[in-house]
């Protein structure tokens, strides 16, 4: 072995055992580098979290641009990172060090400047001599280990929360710990569903009685609590009047203030919200997808007015719905609900086409990353009832939909689409076999009991969701002349 081999094997042994990004188990597949980017550079010129989180998103920062190649970048990063942290904490701040210093070490490791790449290890041997615990049990560390897990994809939620929570456990008071926390288990926590007593509320709790100022958590609370109970209701509104006076121009709290008055019906208002929060946020793919589900929301609202429809508006609002919706994608390549919900767009504006070419690529991307495959097939089973007609097809992807996630938001309405599409064709023929087979799957998937398929038919053939007769009433109008002018 030459001397060169040796050094670089002894370098990388003690590369190995260090606490950083490059030891955390990240996979590159899992990351969609430039998104990751936008919004880490966001962060940082926003200078959320203060100068302790803009360190932490610097340090970060410098990981993600070595991995796109450009490690001078990532370098100037992490010295920003190390600048920050010696001037908020001054003596104290070698536990907070040690992230950094683990990331300066293994980029002038693959840069070949092994004699830094010792400087650096140097440094983290002294300040490991100046307590007993291991690195991975230090709060510090285990704080920036849960915050990267938590941006950095959707697939290191778990590991998120579990890190979070040793941190916690380790210092109960941290505020900035017990809010990444609280934001852990609200993204791993059905959106639609929870209790008063859900591990995501009291967290949501717990961090605001540490830290009342914490705004970005109080407008999380707020949303979490509109799901639960009416009883709710006005803690939920008082907490949202509460962050938006408190952050009226923190795009993160306006995302979620918008979020929320979509969900209470208004509609105009979140619209306006969301606009000013992009303002400050213009690359972020989150708000552009709010903003097209609010201009969804409103074309639905349209169409269900008992008044003469305004085929101008409706078409407006579709129009606003498929921008958003096409920055969002093109922001964010990866982003397998937007891009299932611009494909329905297109199918819904008649352009059979390119909305096949782009479920086809989102059925491509969701497989390769291994998410959110069950939500491509709901939206191309509506796809298929709605737009093109093929029902045989429309049943086939709901079936994928409830046997790959049966207990999914996707789940259950696949169930219901196709309960209602069985008792159609049992109202016709109550011996019907594939509508009895359809049920037989609902009730094996769902535990959902139809008793006498007779008499049930009887008397709930005619059953439909909201949704459905809103989506059959649209497709039905494609064939109104201000389609012509799409």
């Amino acid at each position: 072995m030459s001397e060169m081999s040796s050094i670089q094997e002894s370098l990388q042994s003690k590369l190995d055992q260090l606490e950083c990004h490059f030891t955390w188990d990240f996979k590159k597949e899992d990351l969609v580098l430039t998104n990751i980017l936008n919004r880490l550079e966001e962060q940082a010129k926003m200078g959320l979290g203060g100068e302790q989180g803009v360190a932490r998103t610097h340090c970060s920062l410098g990981y993600v641009k070595f991995l796109l190649g450009r490690k001078e970048e990532a370098l100037a990063d992490l010295l920003k990172s190390e600048t920050l942290i010696k001037e908020k904490l001054g003596v104290n701040c070698d536990k907070t060090l040690i992230v950094t210093y683990g990331n300066f070490a293994w980029i002038n490791y693959h840069m070949k400047n092994y004699t830094e790449c010792e400087s650096y290890l140097m440094k983290l041997q002294k300040i490991n001599e100046t307590f007993s615990a291991e690195p991975s049990s230090v709060s510090e560390v285990l704080g920036e280990k849960g915050w990267a897990y938590l941006k950095f994809s959707r697939k290191y939620y778990d590991k998120a929360v579990e890190v979070f929570q040793k941190a916690v456990e380790l210092d109960p008071e941290n505020s900035e710990w017990n809010a990444g926390y609280a934001k852990a288990l609200f993204r791993i926590e059905p959106g639609t569903s929870c209790t008063v007593d859900s591990p995501a509320i009291k967290q949501l709790r717990q961090t605001i009685d540490i830290e009342p100022d914490d705004d970005a958590s109080t407008v999380l609370l707020a949303v979490k609590l509109l799901f639960c109970s009416k009883e709710l209701m006005n803690e939920s509104e008082k907490l949202i009047e509460k962050a938006l006076n408190g952050s009226p121009d923190n795009p993160h709290v306006i995302r979620y203030v918008g979020k929320y008055f979509r969900n209470q019906g208004s509609v105009d208002r979140s619209i306006a919200l969301l606009k000013k929060a992009l303002e400050k946020s213009q690359n972020s793919a989150f708000i552009h997808h709010q903003l097209a589900m609010c201009y969804r929301t409103k074309k639905i609202n349209l169409l269900k007015e008992k008044r003469e429809v305004n085929w101008n508006e409706v078409n407006n609002a579709r129009n606003q719905c498929i921008s958003y919706l096409e920055k969002a994608t093109s922001l964010k390549g990866s982003f397998v609900i937007a891009m299932s919900e611009l494909a329905l767009q297109y199918g819904e504006k008649r352009d059979l086409p390119k909305a096949e070419k782009l479920f086809e690529k989102t059925f491509k991307t969701a497989r390769e990353k291994n998410d959110s495959v069950h939500v491509v097939h709901y939206y191309y089973a509506e796809f298929q009832q709605y737009s093109n007609r093929c029902m045989d097809l429309a049943i086939s992807h709901y079936k994928e939909c409830l046997k790959m996630s049966p207990h999914s938001g996707e789940g259950d309405r696949s169930a219901k689409k196709l309960k209602n599409i069985a008792l159609r064709y049992i109202s016709d023929d109550p011996n019907h076999w594939e509508a009895n087979e359809i049920l037989s799957l609902i009730y094996q998937m769902k535990e959902e009991m139809f008793g006498d398929i007779k008499s049930y038919a009887a008397t709930s053939g005619n059953e439909e969701d909201d949704e459905s007769l809103n989506n059959l009433f649209e497709i039905n109008c494609k064939i109104q002349p201000f389609y012509k002018d799409a």
